[in-house]
């Protein structure tokens, strides 16, 4: 069977869930529906005050865009087959769906790479940060952010496009590049080398750069006073909280493409299968809101004039 004939492929990780599949849906709507409230909400509080024009809070902006890009490409295919009997997904949508999950995981370290060598220059060259971090590199960083995975997986469709394929069920509940080459049934050397090469320099790249941007911080504050010690935990925290979730969620994944995980229960699968595109977009927002005072301020006079308005 040729990829170019392959019409849809069947997603056999879902399961039927009688009249429970009403309450699933419920559940994920108002999960993705929360989601896309509380990332807006950010975005819009940062976009239209000019006091949060600042490089910290334009990453942040980045990366809530990336929490809605990533939700939007999981959320409406889950939604729609919870509720069909029939667990089909067309080729296009499917691959689709693929360059949507590669692209987010890529921008989204990437996004946080850029957040470590912000406050980097914050915390260690305070007097250059102005300099360093001037608005024309803050666009050019987010640039590289967005640009460079959108145009590297573009490779990764084409070569899965364009495979051989002996199948077409894939036992997750949404499309992933590896599960569609595992389908194939001609030489699959060349989309794994670049599939490992292109994972392994975004992922290894981006955390050898925060590993490094870190320990630069560390020393500073280990040299540094009780003010600048305080600083750094205030302003590094959420960051250091956002890689670790977003990176336990992306190990799951990884193992779980890799490895047999066939004792594992199914729905532990779902689960860790679903965790690095559902908990990041929805912790993100919310721990960055609460703990940056700025944001959390400037979000309770807006949505206390919207409601006096209304």
């Amino acid at each position: 069977m040729n990829s170019t004939q392959l019409s849809y492929f069947i997603m056999a990780a879902y399961f039927d869930t009688g009249t429970f599949r009403y309450l699933c849906f419920l559940i994920v709507l108002l999960l993705y529906i929360f989601i896309v409230c509380v990332n807006v909400l950010l975005i819009v509080v940062i976009c239209v005050n000019r006091s949060l024009h600042e490089p910290m809070y334009m990453f942040l902006c980045s990366l809530f865009v990336n929490e809605l890009y990533g939700s939007t490409g999981l959320f409406p295919s889950l939604l729609l087959q919870i509720l069909s009997d029939i667990h089909t997904v067309s080729a296009p949508a499917c691959f689709l769906q693929i360059y949507c999950v590669h692209t987010y995981g890529a921008v989204e370290y990437l996004n946080l790479a850029i957040m470590s060598y912000d406050r980097y220059l914050a915390i260690c060259h305070p007097l250059q940060y102005n300099t360093r971090m001037t608005s024309d590199r803050i666009m050019g960083l987010i640039a590289v952010t967005w640009l460079y995975p959108l145009l590297a997986c573009i490779l990764i469709i084409h070569l899965n496009s364009h495979a051989e394929l002996c199948g077409n069920i894939i036992n997750k509940v949404y499309c992933d590049s590896h599960s569609v080459v595992k389908l194939a049934c001609s030489d699959t050397r060349v989309v794994n080398t670049y599939g490992l090469l292109a994972s392994f320099g975004t992922i290894v790249g981006s955390l050898a750069f925060i590993l490094f941007t870190y320990m630069k911080i560390l020393l500073v504050c280990f040299n540094g006073s009780k003010q600048t010690r305080q600083k750094a935990v205030s302003t590094c925290t959420p960051h250091l909280a956002s890689i670790l979730n977003f990176s336990v969620g992306a190990s799951f994944e990884l193992i779980q493409s890799r490895f047999n995980m066939s004792s594992v229960p199914l729905m532990m699968r779902i689960f860790l299968s679903l965790y690095f595109l559902t908990c990041p977009p929805l912790f993100n927002p919310v721990m960055y809101g609460l703990k940056m005072s700025k944001i959390r301020l400037i979000g309770q006079s807006l949505m206390t004039h919207v409601a006096a308005e209304s």
